[in-house]
């Protein structure tokens, strides 16, 4: 492991270093970036995607969404947004609401063989079984034909599908009439009964404006892959797509988008409660205790306005999907909006006549639990504050961030040999680095340095030059290293412990570039002459009494030896890592007595 000080180089490297010296001054340039540092909005800043849910797992948010990216790639970056070609879903998790780990795609198309063209607008949730067994299942749209199912064993799978052929289809009891077969929003109550709703489009031949009856609600058997009965009509009024479902105080709420047709007839709707009619294309919301009786379901009302698609966020007029999620005790609705479209092609990255890339966005949410009320939500750029601090003592991912510049993603199987495989095709789980060129940069908010850190390690390959910033971008780096490894290697800078302390902004930036991939990084609090005389310690982790302990002045190994240690890609340390399929990072002393880290695929 190479080790240089925040104030000087060592003498090995000085040939690197002049190399760079003499690289044209555009390398140290700063990428633009295309989300606000102090933004919160939209969750990327670099993937287009749209149509959220979420589950909460061990602490941690997991969000999913439409792949618009992989339109944007197959459609060479210009033209509009189709759909036809997305087959797989994103997924990004978070533990404090602004800093967001990207963990990949799920490609669904190819989990699910020939029946699947195409997934769109995923619905996910998560059960422990009366065996004890954690299943994970992500419902999406096959177009706007039917809908099918995924299933796995972690938020990240693996994934795999438990049945040969959609789960939703026309022909099925309940299901006809229903132009769109899609958009499925699936919850599960208290007794674990699984519920789904889904469905959409323009009215039927019976049906009207107001009452377009084209959205269905149906409980699924207790192995959450088929319906127990028929599906029934739920009378939404204008109702056109985005449907979702969540349990408040016992009784079930129903969100979806509205249509954009006229509201002349909203007088003659028994149901409206003297509320005005909703605006168009705005999300609203039902209430009832017996979901699968038509004439019990409540209308509350518009909550989402559509204002010109987020006006407040420089969008475009366009249609919406929101989820509702509570998250540690707070309420969060996710939706998306072209926001990051609108920047990309105001700073001139994006072609003109690209349109129709969304964006997930998250703003707070405002909920009276006991009355299943939803108060209006405002939407805009600076999103939810931070609900705790990022603890960079701990291993992080360099796929997480608030706002980057001028990076992208490698697969994982990169790491093995060269592939030329999409950035953005691949299954979750497996985008597990970041491509970093002259003048890339991540920033990360809210990371808490307690009362000082004395070194930063971090993964890479390749030629290049890591700067450290605090508070901004353009900040006079705070320590820099100049590195060169063929194949990945853990570097360490030693830093200023008066510098790197208390609660800041990170920014890491690689102001020089010749094929650098970043994987991982890490603060230690360990004063280097201490952790020296620990090869077998924890990755950058603290002293303390649960791993070491000191006799006659001298230090020795704990009870549980601390030789190898496992950890999930969020860098939480794993007591049980073997799960077929998994991957998961691996911590363990060399030959040599140095800490290393690798990427593994649990066979």
């Amino acid at each position: 492991m190479k080790t240089i000080s925040f104030f000087r180089a060592s003498r090995p490297l000085l040939a690197v270093m002049l190399a760079f010296l003499m690289m044209p001054s555009s390398a140290q340039n700063i990428t633009k970036a295309f989300k606000d540092a102090g933004s919160g909005n939209p969750i990327s800043p670099s993937v287009f995607c749209a149509d959220p849910t979420a589950i909460d797992y061990e602490g941690r948010l997991y969000v999913y969404g439409t792949n618009d990216h992989q339109q944007y790639i197959f459609n060479r970056k210009t033209g509009s947004n189709g759909y036809g070609n997305i087959k797989s879903l994103v997924v990004f998790s978070t533990d404090d609401m602004v800093n967001w780990t990207f963990h990949g795609t799920i490609d669904v198309g190819k989990v699910c063989g020939s029946w699947c063209g195409q997934s769109w607008a995923p619905s996910a949730v998560w059960r422990t079984t009366n065996r004890g067994i954690e299943e994970f299942y992500v419902y999406f749209a096959n177009g706007g034909g039917s809908v099918g199912v995924i299933k796995g064993k972690s938020p990240l799978g693996p994934f795999s599908s438990p049945l040969s052929q959609a789960l939703i289809r026309h022909g099925m009891p309940g299901v006809d009439p229903c132009n769109w077969l899609f958009d499925p929003g699936v919850v599960i109550d208290a007794d674990g009964t699984g519920w789904i709703a889904f469905g959409g489009g323009d009215p039927q031949s019976y049906g009207s404006k107001l009452m377009p009856g084209n959205s269905r609600i149906a409980k699924l058997k207790s192995s959450m892959l088929a319906l127990d009965g028929a599906a029934v009509n739920l009378p939404a009024p204008y109702l056109f797509e985005a449907s979702e479902l969540n349990i408040m105080n016992g009784r079930f709420v129903y969100t979806y988008n509205t249509s954009w047709s006229d509201r002349n007839d909203w007088s003659s709707y028994a149901g409206r409660n003297g509320q005005s009619a909703p605006s168009s294309c705005s999300m609203c919301y039902m209430v009832t205790d017996t979901p699968l009786d038509p004439d019990s379901w409540e209308y509350r009302g518009e909550y989402v306005p559509n204002e010109g698609s987020f006006s407040a966020l420089g969008a475009d007029w366009g249609n919406n999907h929101t989820h509702l999620h509570k998250f540690q005790g707070e309420y969060y609705l996710f939706y998306h909006g072209n926001v990051l479209e609108k920047s990309m092609k105001g700073g001139g990255a994006m072609d003109s006549e690209a349109s129709g890339y969304r964006s997930l966005c998250v703003n707070k949410l405002t909920v009276d639990e006991s009355r299943q009320k939803l108060s209006k939500v405002t939407m805009n750029k600076t999103g939810v504050s931070a609900i705790r601090n990022l603890d960079p003592y701990i291993l992080q991912q360099a796929e997480t961030m608030s706002t980057c510049g001028g990076v992208s993603y490698e697969d994982f199987t990169n790491i093995i040999k060269p592939t030329s495989i999409s950035t953005l095709g691949n299954d979750a789980s497996r985008n597990l680095q970041v491509k970093m060129g002259a003048g890339s940069w991540i920033l990360l908010r809210k990371v808490d340095f307690g009362d000082g850190a004395t070194s930063f390690s971090f993964r890479a390959k390749g030629t290049g030059t890591i700067e450290l910033r605090l508070g901004t971008t353009t900040a006079k780096a705070a320590a820099s290293m100049d590195f060169s490894s063929s194949a990945f290697t853990d570097h360490t800078i030693e830093v200023n412990p008066e510098t790197f302390r208390g609660v800041k902004n990170l920014c890491i930036v690689f102001t020089a570039s010749d094929g650098v991939q970043f994987d991982t990084w890490q603060f230690s609090n360990v004063p280097t002459s201490i952790s020296s005389l620990r090869p077998d310690a924890p990755f950058g982790s603290p002293l303390n009494g649960e791993m070491v302990k000191w006799s006659d002045g001298e230090m020795v190994k704990s009870s549980d030896g601390g030789i190898v240690k496992y950890f999930d890609l969020s860098g939480r340390l794993l007591s049980n890592p073997h799960q077929k399929g998994r991957i998961i990072i691996e911590q363990y002393t060399d030959e040599q007595g140095r800490v290393r880290t690798r990427k593994k695929i649990l066979k």
